[in-house]
């Protein structure tokens, strides 16, 4: 009786704000792992079975994860060896060397990557090996256990897996397939990518050793089961201290997900991206407005989230600066043409646009910016450009601003 009492207790409405802040914002920063990734068992399973044979049989195995980006690649991984972890045999016996190919952009710092998280440091010390594959396989000699019969079973997590393939002959790739290939030591390969051609990438003898195992990872879902993603990820778990709370949150999350103007939002988010990443960050705004004086998300709360989720961020950069700037990324934007992306100073950009200037007519003839035309009273020349005989153009206002722009983008286009 005590017990159902404090679960039933009414916890202080700021306290419960602060709790539904933390919770789910660990669910939308991916630091909580869902018990079974949702949409993906078959895969799950598929790649459950084929590490715990590595780990615990010490069967060699190699393999690749094939998605887009944001389709759940590195939280299937994560959850299958965080499953498979809770084994104590492959607790015990399993040993891993995580790797990316933006950060071990050749096979030397690869390898040395390998000793570091191998632990095997001060076992390599100042050897000199005469190759790479004398190295790797000296790396793995060394984790024999102590009656020298079997060793502990690697895995290798090459995550941006095609950068690797443009490494220098292939050489990290083509040693770990062939260790895979070989009955030296079990060692699986793990590969995640987002591209589906990344076997076209790897040469002849890396191919001829790799098993060709795929895994594929494709958004099949529609926009309902992309709602349901919406009101799953906003609601509040059964466990949550304070019962009313939770009922009522949950309730209002419902009341949400069925307002005809957040599906339509909702409905454009899904459009442009199903990447789940996105729509945390569209949920992780609209979670920031909740606070003690209003403690649930509001459909226009949504609403405001959606439309700066959907901006262009450049765009919104260049709506505050004046006529002067907007003409120096002009002039900045033909140079980086004129010069293939080769750098650029402060003076040519200045150059430049003294140069337009000077000129002070685009290949229309109209006049641009600069002093008024000869002959043009001052106020004709203040009333604007005009269409036939070339007026000054004036300092526009804000609405004014991109058909000025305009102008002097094609000016400077002609340089």
């Amino acid at each position: 009786m005590s017990k159902r009492k404090v679960k039933d207790v009414h916890r202080p409405i700021g306290e419960c704000i602060t709790q539904v802040q933390q919770i789910l914002r660990e669910r939308f920063c991916h630091q909580q792992l869902p018990d079974r990734p949702e949409g993906l068992e078959a895969q799950y399973k598929h790649l459950l079975e084929l590490l715990r044979r590595s780990a615990i049989q010490g069967e060699s195995n190699s393999v690749l994860i094939v998605g887009p980006r944001g389709a759940g690649k590195t939280m299937l991984l994560q959850c299958v060896l965080r499953d498979l972890l809770q084994e104590k045999e492959a607790q015990k016996n399993l040993l891993q060397v995580h790797l990316n190919g933006l950060l071990q952009t050749d096979d030397r710092i690869a390898l040395k990557e390998i000793t570091r998280q191998l632990n095997l440091e001060n076992v390599v010390g100042d050897k000199v090996f005469g190759s790479f594959a004398e190295n790797l396989a000296f790396l793995l000699e060394a984790l024999k256990k102590g009656d020298r019969s079997s060793s502990r079973p690697v895995l290798f997590v090459l995550d941006e897996f095609d950068l690797f393939a443009h490494h220098k002959n292939q050489t990290l790739l083509y040693n770990l397939f062939d260790v895979s290939q070989s009955a030296q030591t079990p060692v699986a390969v793990v590969g995640v990518t987002c591209r589906l051609d990344v076997l076209e990438l790897l040469e002849k003898r890396v191919k001829s050793r790799f098993s060709h195992r795929q895994i594929h990872l494709l958004s099949s879902f529609g926009f309902s089961e992309y709602l349901q993603t919406v009101r799953t990820q906003l609601s509040l778990p059964d466990d949550f201290t304070d019962r009313g709370f939770a009922q009522d949150w949950n309730s209002s999350i419902q009341t949400l997900c069925e307002d005809k103007s957040v599906e339509e939002a909702l409905q454009r988010h899904f459009n442009s991206s199903k990447d789940f990443r996105s729509l945390h960050m569209l949920l992780m705004l609209c979670l920031s407005r909740v606070s003690v004086s209003k403690p649930s998300i509001k459909p226009a709360d949504l609403l405001d989230a959606s439309r700066l989720c959907l901006c262009d961020a450049k765009a919104n950069m260049l709506h505050g600066l004046s006529i002067l700037e907007l003409c120096l990324i002009i002039a900045m934007k033909h140079l980086n043409d004129v010069y293939e992306g080769e750098p650029f100073n402060l003076q040519m950009v200045h150059n430049g646009l003294r140069t337009s200037a000077a000129a002070g007519v685009d290949p229309a003839g109209r006049r641009i910016f600069g002093q008024n035309p000869e002959g043009v009273p001052a106020d004709e020349a203040d009333a604007g450009p005009q269409s036939d005989h070339g007026g000054v153009a004036e300092i526009p206002t804000m609405p004014h601003r991109r058909q000025a722009v305009g102008h002097v983008g094609v000016r400077i286009a002609g340089l």
